[in-house]
């Protein structure tokens, strides 16, 4: 019983045709109460589970899957997804999908928009895309949805009941455990949360870190702790950071909630009889360097990668498996120091 039946096998038992027991498992044309009757009988005592895969790649179905995500050549954050995109491609290669990657400028909303209307030209079967922009994003699924397009997102979440799947970190938690780092390092003082060279109103990422990081020491109800925001933009990213600090004398830890807390370290490393703890995100190459030196104490690890090749392993399993995805899938918030970084990046 364990082996693979044909639809021959499955006639012969029944007592039908190969036509009947294809119309049944089709659910296609006429077949008699008696005939359905025996046909079902036999394919629940052997377990009869059809090839999908056969069977699309008979009907000669491609899969057209688009990928959209921030341009790695202006931020390097996103460029381990290209090693998950390619695993994933690779994983599936003999059968019918075609994935496109398409790139979007993070500074830029227009940019963002414009390769949507590229994408939606194409027509796919899917699309995978990284929500930078709120707004932005709920308008583009909405059109998404319009066409019957299947939308999942990664690593930054969106309220949307059109969105079928979404792969990332509960970013409140995120947070929390940050701040949790810092006050095992700091017993007291002022802390600045800093977030880098990004439209706040539209990144909802890093409000939910800053919200989670908040509520920790809120519900630690500690005095001895001061926290500030700290909003910075390039170019003036090295002036506006140093006036704080200079303002901000008691400045005693940072946590940085994007991937460029090397920027941070950097200006901060210049101010020789200042020790401020600091907690920023990523494995991009100068946060590990800044990490081993010891001006960075933790990363928390985002794996950008895996998001990104779940992302997309959904989908091929939905449209080859008909596989049921799940609405979130939530990664496990990797903290990195500088004991362990290397078995992280290898």
């Amino acid at each position: 019983m364990d082996r693979k039946h044909t639809i021959k096998d499955i006639a012969k038992m029944a007592g039908v045709s190969k036509g009947t027991v294809d119309r049944v498992l089709h659910k296609r044309g006429k077949v008699s109460p008696l005939a359905l009757e025996k046909v079902n009988e036999v394919l629940s005592v052997i377990k009869y589970e059809p090839n999908l895969i056969a069977r699309n790649l008979k009907n000669n179905k491609v899969y057209h899957i688009c990928i959209l995500l921030p341009d790695p050549k202006i931020d390097p954050y996103w460029l381990p997804c290209l090693k998950g995109i390619k695993e994933a491609a690779q994983e599936f290669k003999a059968y019918n999908l075609l994935i496109e990657t398409f790139y979007f400028n993070p500074e830029k909303t227009k940019s963002f928009l414009s390769i949507n209307e590229t994408i939606i030209e194409k027509s796919p079967d899917a699309i995978l895309l990284a929500p930078l922009f709120h707004k932005e994003t709920l308008d583009a699924i909405k059109k998404y949805e319009s066409l019957n397009i299947i939308v999942n997102t990664f690593n930054n979440q969106v309220e949307s009941a059109a969105v079928k799947n979404f792969v990332g970190q509960d970013l409140y938690r995120s947070g929390r455990v940050a701040a949790k780092l810092l006050s095992t390092i700091l017993d007291k003082g002022h802390i600045a949360i800093i977030h880098i060279d990004e439209t706040y109103k539209n990144a909802i990422h890093m409000q939910e870190k800053e919200r989670g990081f908040k509520s920790f020491f809120s519900q630690k109800n500690s005095l001895e702790y001061k926290i500030t925001t700290l909003k910075l933009k390039n170019p003036n990213l090295e002036v506006a950071l140093k006036n704080f600090i200079n303002e901000n004398p008691d400045l005693s830890g940072v946590f940085i909630t994007t991937s460029k807390a090397y920027q941070v370290s950097k200006i901060i490393s210049k101010i020789k009889d200042k020790r401020i703890r600091m907690i920023g995100y990523d494995l991009v190459d100068e946060n590990v360097t800044n990490l081993n030196q010891g001006v960075i104490d933790f990363l928390i690890h985002q794996n950008q990668k895996r998001q990104v090749y779940l992302g997309i392993i959904y989908l091929i399993e939905h449209f080859l498996f008909r596989k049921e995805t799940p609405a979130v899938t939530l990664l496990p918030i990797d903290i990195i120091n500088s004991e362990n970084a290397d078995f992280y990046r290898a």
